[in-house]
Order: structure tokens, then sequence, then C-alpha cells
């Protein structure tokens, strides 16, 4: 369904996988990859929302670069520049909404992992443009690299897990309570009980859990449908 493609970010070419829906447009998501790279199960993640009506867009972060293995992950993500990381979403951003068939003026982001913490950052740094943020049990693991919450305009529904220990779920109701309490954003961040870090990731039957996948799918669907305009 969707195809490579290219797109200017800060004077140099990004690329990044785009799906467009059978009806030639519909609202703009950006999807953020996790720590594996731009792999197929990423790429089959913008084809779903292609299939629910959005013209989804997945920046590719690490250059082509992929992988299995966990250390060698650790490793691309931690090397990565949270600045030039950031210049690249806003780059994909950008594109996705001089595209003719993304029919809304915001874009809606949502990541995995790596990915859901990368789409707080970006919905912080790009409040113009995001209009929606949907992170799934996502992690900062960059030193300094906290969003400045003050800048969220963007309502929040987040997918995270019980038995994460990663993003554990004392951090969870730590960061609802922040963005919630202290600077009045609309979010609600969902822990699904009884699941693991990467719960939604099919392509890793170790973790995957398709009740709460699935639960955790609609909810972000209902939630691009009411807000991204």
């Amino acid at each position: 369904m969707g195809q490579i493609v290219e797109f200017p970010v800060n004077g140099h070419v990004g690329r990044g996988y785009l799906a467009v829906p059978e009806s030639g447009a519909g609202p703009g998501v950006l999807v953020i990859q996790e720590w594996w790279g731009l792999v197929p199960h990423i790429e089959q993640v913008c084809d779903r929302f292609a299939e629910a009506g959005f013209v989804a867009l997945a920046p590719d972060l690490f250059d082509g670069t992929t992988t299995t293995e966990p250390d060698e992950a650790g490793k691309l993500m931690m090397a990565l520049n949270l600045d030039r990381a950031a210049l690249e979403l806003r780059g994909g951003i950008d594109h996705l909404r001089s595209l003719p068939a993304v029919t809304s003026d915001g874009v809606g982001v949502v990541g995995f992992c790596m990915g859901g913490g990368l789409a707080l950052v970006v919905a912080c740094r790009e409040p113009d443009a995001v209009v929606a943020c949907a992170p799934f049990y996502g992690v900062i693991p960059w030193e300094h690299a906290a969003p400045d919450y003050s800048r969220l305009r963007a309502p929040v529904r987040g997918q995270y897990a019980s038995e994460d220990g990663f993003a554990s779920p004392d951090l969870v109701r730590a960061l609802e309570r922040e963005l919630v309490d202290e600077r009045g954003v609309d979010a609600v961040l969902r822990i699904h009980e009884g699941v693991d870090h990467a719960f939604f990731n099919d392509h890793r039957p170790e973790v995957y859990d398709a009740r709460a996948a699935e639960a955790a799918w609609d909810d972000t669907v209902g939630f691009f449908r009411a807000t991204i305009r």
C-alpha cells in the first residue's frame, strides 16, 4: 500500500514510508519508529492507519539501518542526536502538511517505545502543527532530553503496560499528574494490565498481546478521528 518517499530536512534529504488511503485523502499522522529502525512492523502500522482513512508517514531516523538485536538497537538509539531527530520529524510533519492528500491542517503523532518518547518531544517542539499525541510505552532515555511540557497544547492519549520495566506504572502516573495537574494538558495515559513493554508489536510474539493491542489501536484511531482537523 505504501512507498518510500523523500522530503527536505534542514538542507538535506530525509526519507520515510508513506501510506495513503484508497480514497486518496485523509488527515495526516506522523508515525515514529521504535529503536529497531524503520522495520516492516512500522510500515504495516502506516498501512493500518491508511486503511483507517489517514495519510501516514514514518520518517527513517536511522538512515536505512535496521536491526533485530537489542544490543545493536540500544546503540542506535543512544547514538541518535535528539536535535537532529527533531528536525527530521519536523521535516516529516512539513511534508505531510504539504501533500494534497492531507486534508487536515494539523497532524497527529504516534510513536512506539523510543518513538513514543519522541512523540512527546515533537508535540512540545511543534505545538502549532501537532494537534494530537499518542505515545505507546514511550521512553526518553537521553540525558537532559525531557520535553518542555509548558509548550504542549495537543491532547495526549497514551498506551502503557503494567509489567513494563522501562516506562513503569509509577513513572506513567507521575507523568500523567505532571501533564494534567501542573500543565493543564488534556492527558489520559492508559495502563493495560498484565502486559509488557511492546505489547502492540505483533512481530514480537514473546510480548505481543492481541487483546491489549486491539484496545490500544481502537483508542488511538478514535482519538485521532476526533482531534485531527
